[in-house]
């Protein structure tokens, strides 16, 4: 029977729908394999909520703000309730591109250029400037909210007309927004699964029907296609590993994450952002990984309880 388990959904941040699928196919698989699960809706009255219902461990399937940024987990941490996947500290770090950025340079590992820009820095500054800086890091670019996920608050900037709608919307996000240079080849993401020695499952390699991986084609069947093992010779392959690896380490990850990836034409890797909670939606990427190394969803989802238990 194990531990009672409170699958923690749905939550206030822009990715709730997503976080309510999530949330219930884990609910599900937790209730097949014996498990006595209940599934807690995030709101205000949580604290109630986790105390009434006496739970041992909470199983987090929320996405983006309060669910994945450390908020939840400081949260439970002052409950004493353990919890699936990474600490405050991981989850802090990691829901922000930027500081991910900056440990990313400080260890070394690739991720493409980029720079910020304040909201202040914005209102005071003659668009003009700003302009001139992304015009000098030349386009295409790729304009981010750095705190939210599922490719909420980003634009591809192609033509210098653009930039100031894609920086406005990335506003409505953030303060502080991010300005990356684009990479122009194919999108792999790696899943990485354990706590101390975590072993990195076969890459992916995304292709979309669109031409870009956004929202719809992320969260609707057959817009975008999987592909296992990726179209990439097998050194580059085993380079993406290495740096999966490294990153999950640097950022402090434990339980599970993904580690997204620009390869560009030449086969070189950038690392782009982490997400310490992954979709674990029927078109989600963890589970399709977890499927192509032979662990299928249900025992995917015991052995994040299992990680969980041993911290």
């Amino acid at each position: 029977m194990g531990p009672k388990i409170g699958v923690l959904l749905g939550g206030r941040s822009a990715e709730r729908e997503v976080s309510l699928r999530t949330g219930e196919a884990i609910y599900q698989a937790l209730l097949s394999i014996g498990y006595d699960a209940v599934k807690i809706d995030v709101d205000n009255n949580i604290v109630e909520n986790l105390k009434s219902q006496q739970i041992k461990l909470a199983f987090i399937a929320l996405h983006g703000k309060y669910g994945e940024d450390g908020t939840i987990q400081g949260l439970l941490e002052m409950l004493d309730i353990p919890y699936t996947g990474s600490d405050v500290l991981a989850s802090a770090i990691a829901i922000n591109k930027i500081a991910t950025k900056k440990i990313l340079i400080y260890e070394g590992l690739p991720t493409p250029e980029y720079f910020t820009i304040s909201r202040s820095e914005y209102s005071n500054n003659s668009t003009g400037s700003i302009n001139d800086k992304i015009m000098s890091m030349g386009l295409p670019v790729v304009i981010k909210a750095p705190t939210q996920g599922s490719t909420i608050g980003i634009s591809f900037v192609h033509h210098k007309k653009d930039i100031g709608s894609a920086i406005e919307q990335a506003f409505q996000y953030d303060s502080t927004i991010l300005v990356e240079k684009m990479v122009d080849g194919i999108e792999i993401t790696a899943s990485v699964l354990g706590n101390e020695e975590p072993e990195v499952l076969p890459l992916i390699e995304i292709f979309s029907s669109t031409g870009v991986y956004d929202y719809t084609a992320k969260y609707t069947v057959g817009l975008s296609n999987h592909i296992i093992p990726p179209r990439l010779p097998d050194n580059v392959q085993q380079t993406i590993k290495e740096l999966a690896f490294k990153t999950y380490l640097a950022i402090g990850c434990r339980g599970l994450s993904r580690v997204d990836f620009m390869v560009d034409r030449s086969g070189h890797p950038f690392i782009l952002e982490v997400n310490t909670i992954p979709g674990m939606t029927e078109t989600s990427l963890f589970p399709d990984a977890a499927r192509a190394a032979g662990i299928s969803f249900e025992t995917l989802v015991d052995k994040l309880v299992k990680l969980a238990m041993e911290m």
